[in-house]
């Protein structure tokens, strides 16, 4: 039984809805998603509210229904709202410069990163450590966020590297030198 998958999704204002041939498309504001719907799960949309049905007995029914209420919910509140990532750039020198769809990173390498963004993906730099990514799609922007946080992931000893504004980094303690009289 799923528990995620019960709940019904709300629609938003100014969002629209159509399922054609299992291919949801919502539409709004802020731009379009297309998804896929798996051929076990099905949605009953009625004026305000969307129900995932699925049938119980199927194990991969239920598996997947949970999976897709999600989806489709990020999806509304993507069109509608959008979704925004922020990264910090921590360390002696980090630096990060955003124009247009290109993010050029110095992280301490022989030579600065250049990081072509997808399509959906805004960014923005509002100083030269924060970078701030923006996208109506939940799963590109994520991805986005990653790709960019792999380039120098926050190491344990100094904390320094590429890490989420809500990211907390575990910190270990440095060995300790031997005793002059050892």
């Amino acid at each position: 039984m799923s528990r995620v998958a019960k709940n019904p999704i709300s629609i938003n204002d100014g969002v629209n809805i159509s399922v054609d041939n299992n291919k949801v498309i919502v539409k709004g504001p802020k731009g379009e998603l297309e998804f896929v719907l798996p051929e076990t799960v099905s949605l009953n949309i009625s004026d305000e509210f969307i129900n995932v049905e699925y049938n119980e007995a199927v194990q991969q029914s239920v598996a997947l229904a949970g999976t897709t209420r999600s989806i489709v919910n990020n999806m509304i509140i993507g069109v509608s709202q959008g979704f925004e990532k922020k990264l910090e750039l921590i360390g002696v020198g980090y630096r990060a410069k955003a124009s247009g769809k290109l993010l050029e990173l110095t992280l301490g390498f022989s030579h600065p990163i250049k990081y072509q963004l997808p399509p959906e993906v805004e960014v923005e730099t509002p100083s030269q450590t924060e970078v701030v990514l923006k996208s109506h799609n939940k799963q590109i922007l994520g991805q986005a966020a990653a790709e960019i946080r792999a380039f120098r992931p926050p190491e344990p000893y100094k904390g320094k590297g590429v890490r989420y504004s809500d990211e907390q980094v575990k910190r270990k303690e440095a060995k300790k030198a031997a005793g002059a009289g050892a």
